[in-house]
């Protein structure tokens, strides 16, 4: 009966349509209204609405179950794609990262989420710089270049990504006012200076008093210093990086804050980064936040899902007993609820040995020490048939039994150690925890240091280097580093220490690849690099090649996958879509891709207008 009813309003519409044909007024547009752009942003507070949903986008970064930032992670030297029981994931990225391939996908990859959502928060952005005279109800002069320079900020961001993601991309800066099929990709370097001056001007203007979630003056210039170091301007470097640093609003946090600071059994590493204590007035290390919490508008993705995305599949029925039974439960009404501990895990990133053991380097450290640093063994088998029947109930976890046979059938994804003070996050809204809402730096006064740290390490001044990078490591009791021994390699190191789930991994190791081919200088491994060569030779490829027990190694996944990575890996393929979509003009694809062939010399210049 529905099926008629409906079949009957189909063919009454489409009579009234083809009654009206013959009549030429029934095509003309006859609205109840017209919102223009204008008439829509004649109040400052429309033009603020946009850079909301650049704060949106920003969040949606971390959050959820195959987050993109873990995409950054595995394709780096600190971690790999763990999930082991399928086709598909990244792990043999000469086959899984092409330009055609699934790029936007949780249990693949989330290399189409960074060009499709980087360039959504650019034309957010572009729509404020756009209107930014339109309102006439500013407060004053300053409300206006404090929002014109958050614009700049939401814009310069998503483009420092995407140059040192995709390499020469197109350069967006204006708002089209109509459908607009002729891009051509823009060099790097020439993006990379108009980021600087927008930069500059937002330094200006910006204020470090906002709400948290918003831009900052401290955020601001953190982003400027990376622009700088990108741009080989190490001396401006360290000044942006001072003016952060020295400008007397924020600090390290190295005194006991927050929740949990009359708890004798934490430390300051644990009260650093709880859910709670983030967004606290008093944290004066936050430069930057996403604001997430239980019930936010526009938040979808479920909370950040960290423990599901970098805890091991600890719950799987593959880790046994020395007696041969399971050993495991994640059900959490048993008599030892590990997953109310610990979080259901199923081990996407999967760290390397490097960020397991390697990196560090004293027994002192907060971050790695017990409490806040989990291994396998602190687990013990829980799963409740084994009461009564297997000695091994309630007992600690074991690699091997007696006779060397190893007690878990997939060690790439069930058994690895993992930051247990970053990954923990309460989860009130699932019976199996897997990580629930919470704020999340995006740029913390920590890695300012280590930034600056860098630049240092770049002009050779390695004793200006080691006080920054011993100013961290003090925090986290760690044993300060000798100048003499310090190279980028080890700011990049620390980095890894202190920036888990924090850095664009993938992002910072191709920006510090680009300065070592724009200068010559010799890297570590004996080595110099130059952009001639630069998809051929880099030294990206080389410090993952250096840290990865996984990449090009002969290691395969137990559904036979084998880990691969080449040179050209430094950059992302630029998606097939991208390109297509664009057929009167040429967005270059990067070399080692198909569709290289089909470059043209990128943009020497930014198109300011349409």
């Amino acid at each position: 009966m529905k099926t008629i009813i409906k079949r009957s309003i189909y063919l009454s519409l489409l009579l009234s349509v083809s009654a009206a044909g013959c009549k030429r007024e029934f095509l003309e547009p006859n609205p109840l209204s017209i919102y223009t752009p204008e008439e829509t942003f004649q109040s400052a507070d429309a033009l603020w609405a946009t850079l909301v949903a650049c704060e949106r986008n920003m969040r949606h970064e971390f959050m959820g179950d195959g987050a993109p930032l873990v995409t950054e992670m595995i394709y780096s030297d600190i971690a790999v794609e763990g999930t082991t029981d399928k086709p598909g994931p990244a792990q043999d990225l000469m086959l899984a990262i092409t330009p055609d391939a699934q790029l936007d996908n949780v249990d693949y990859n989330r290399i189409g989420w960074y060009w499709r959502e980087g360039y959504r928060a650019i034309r957010y952005a572009n729509t404020a710089i756009r209107y930014i005279d339109v309102p006439q109800d500013y407060a004053s002069e300053a409300e206006k270049n404090h929002l014109l320079g958050s614009a700049y900020f939401h814009r310069a961001l998503r483009y420092y990504r995407l140059v040192h993601q995709f390499g020469d991309v197109p350069a967006v800066f204006f708002m089209p006012t109509e459908p607009k099929l002729d891009f051509y990709s823009t060099k790097r370097e020439v993006i990379l200076q108009r980021l600087k001056e927008d930069l500059e001007f937002a330094e200006e203007w910006v204020p470090d008093d906002v709400n948290r979630g918003q831009v900052t003056k401290g955020a601001v210039s953190h982003l400027l210093t990376k622009v700088n170091l990108a741009l080989g301007l190490f001396d401006e470097a360290i000044q942006s990086a001072n003016n952060v640093i020295g400008g007397g609003k924020y600090g390290l946090m190295t005194e006991r804050f927050g929740a949990y600071q009359n708890d004798a059994s934490r430390n300051i590493i644990w009260d650093l980064h709880r859910p709670e204590n983030k967004a606290l007035a008093g944290n004066r290390e936050a430069l930057l936040l996403v604001i997430d919490r239980i019930n936010i508008e526009g938040n979808h993705d479920g909370g950040i899902r960290l423990m599901r995305n970098a805890v091991p599949f600890w719950s799987n029925a593959g880790i046994i007993t020395p007696a041969g039974n399971r050993g495991m439960s994640d059900q959490p009404n048993v008599e030892i609820p590990l997953v109310l501990r610990y979080g259901r895990g199923i081990g996407r990133i999967r760290p390397t040995w490097f960020s397991q053991h390697g990196l560090w380097t004293d027994d002192t450290d907060l971050r790695h020490a017990p409490g806040n640093w989990m291994t396998m063994e602190d687990l013990v088998y829980n799963d409740p048939a084994l009461k009564g029947d297997d000695p091994n109930y309630g007992q600690p976890l074991r690699f091997r039994n007696e006779s060397g046979t190893v007690l878990s059938n997939d060690t790439i994804r069930q058994w690895f150690d993992w930051p247990h003070y970053k990954v923990f996050i309460e989860d009130p809204q699932r019976v199996q925890p897997d990580g629930g809402n919470t704020d999340w730096y995006v740029f913390r006064l920590a890695e300012t240091y280590l930034l600056r740290a860098e630049a240092h390490v770049w002009k050779g001044d390695l004793a200006s280097a080691a006080a920054d990078i011993n100013a961290v490591r003090i925090r986290a009791n760690a044993s300060p580093v000798d100048a003499g021994d310090i190279t980028i390699g080890t700011v990049l190191d620390e980095r890894a220490r202190e920036l888990y789930y924090e850095e664009p991994r993938k992002t910072e190791l191709t920006r510090v690849a680009y300065i070592y081919a724009q200068t010559g200088i010799t890297s570590e491994y004996g080595k110099s690099y130059s952009l001639a060569n630069f998809s051929d030779d880099n030294y990206f490829y080389d410090r993952v090649m250096d840290r990865s027990d996984f990449y090009n190694k002969g290691v395969r996944t137990n559904f036979g996958t084998e880990y691969r990575m080449a040179q050209y890996h430094v950059l992302w393929p630029i998606p097939i879509s991208a390109i297509n979509g664009n057929p009167q003009g040429v967005i270059n694809q990067n070399k080692g891709y198909t569709g290289y062939e089909n470059n043209v010399p990128p943009l020497d210049y930014v198109i300011e207008e349409q």
